[in-house]
């Protein structure tokens, strides 16, 4: 399936009934025009939602409110963690995560009355942290920018990962909201292989183009982080020490890591992709995640998921740590952000915790 992450659209968790097919025998003969094609277009259709925050309750997640301006992601990344919440809408976690998407134009306004609310206490918010906020379709619904513009009217601190370019388009919303410590931003930057990138996150930003989206924030004043998530044995761990450098040349200061994750229906689809194009080292990759996982694909246990267990997570981490020490990432506090700046426009300035 040219530029998707999967072609597999398995039924979701919820689906009590599964149908399937029998191996083709031969006898049937379908019209050409029945056939599965090459490619698939996006179709997205549109959700007024009721509140647009979600609260987050994970003791190893380091923020306590997001918002997700897009329900299913373009990008299609094959690892991607988020996939399994498709099945919460009756859609699948494979090809119609990718290709089915749902937008919430209403996101803005209903930020503003969130903002508006007597009780809301001012906690950063994770922009986008289900499905990158910056995925294709942004460029036309431009969602998130009128939640930036939100945002920057009542001076709210804001934290933004993304693997997409696009993010450039909001230099001035972005730089605005930095010059009062109310941003910051992390790329994600998995690989610098451009092959690997195609395979494995085929709609997003070329790796050289995250090294320039990293220099142009950091130019305009904006503090940038890089994240290696996902860290996956065997395909792309060898690139850590060349990814940190890199991004440290480009003018990221700090820099984190996250081991591959595959929840729910993610291990199929994850398992497929790599029996499809790495098949040589599938099992082997397996193993290692399984050992990772005390013996299975996943462990879901809080402050375990996010790196594993055992000599491998000990060896990914003390390469991670020894590189970043040496090129002077991650040193001192990161550049916390402000939330004594808030301020309902038009009216009294709220008391602050």
């Amino acid at each position: 399936m040219k530029t998707r992450g999967t072609a597999l659209n398995p039924h979701n968790r919820f689906q009590p009934i599964a149908t399937d097919r029998d191996q083709d025998d031969g006898w049937y003969q379908a019209p050409e025009d029945t056939l599965c094609p090459d490619s698939i277009a996006t179709e997205v259709v549109d959700e007024q939602v009721r509140t647009i925050i979600s609260r987050n309750q994970s003791p190893d997640i380091p923020f306590e409110q997001s918002v997700n301006p897009y329900r299913g992601c373009e990008h299609a990344c094959i690892y991607c963690f988020a996939r399994p919440s498709h099945a919460y809408w009756d859609l699948s976690p494979g090809l119609d995560f990718e290709t089915r998407l749902i937008a919430k134009p209403n996101a803005a306004r209903k930020l503003r009355e969130a903002f508006d609310h007597p009780g809301y206490r001012v906690t950063p918010i994770a922009l986008g942290m289900n499905t990158d906020a910056y995925q294709p379709i942004e460029r036309e619904r431009r969602i998130t920018r009128s939640l930036l513009e939100v945002m920057v009217q009542y001076r709210h601190p804001v934290s933004i990962i993304t693997k997409g370019a696009l993010i450039l388009r909001d230099l001035d919303l972005l730089s605005e909201l930095a010059r009062d410590q109310l941003c910051t931003v992390a790329v994600s930057l998995t690989t610098l292989d451009n092959d690997l990138k195609r395979r494995m996150e085929p709609r997003t930003a070329a790796p050289a183009t995250r090294l320039r989206v990293i220099e142009r924030l950091v130019a305009a004043g904006i503090p940038v982080s890089i994240l290696i998530a996902p860290v996956i044995p065997f395909i792309n761990d060898h690139e850590i020490e060349r990814i940190l450098e890199a991004a440290q040349q480009a003018g990221a200061t700090r820099a984190g890591w996250i081991m591959l994750r595959l929840p729910l229906e993610l291990d199929t689809l994850f398992q497929d992709w790599l029996r499809r194009h790495f098949p040589d080292r599938a099992e082997h990759v397996m193993n290692r995640i399984r050992d990772l996982r005390g013996g299975r694909s996943y462990d879901a246990t809080f402050g375990q998921r996010m790196t594993g267990t055992g000599p491998y997570a000990d060896l990914i981490r003390q390469r991670f740590r020894a590189r970043a020490r040496k090129l002077g990432l991650n040193v001192g506090r990161g550049p916390g952000l402000r939330t004594d700046r808030f301020r309902r426009p038009g009216g009294e300035q709220m008391a602050l915790w």
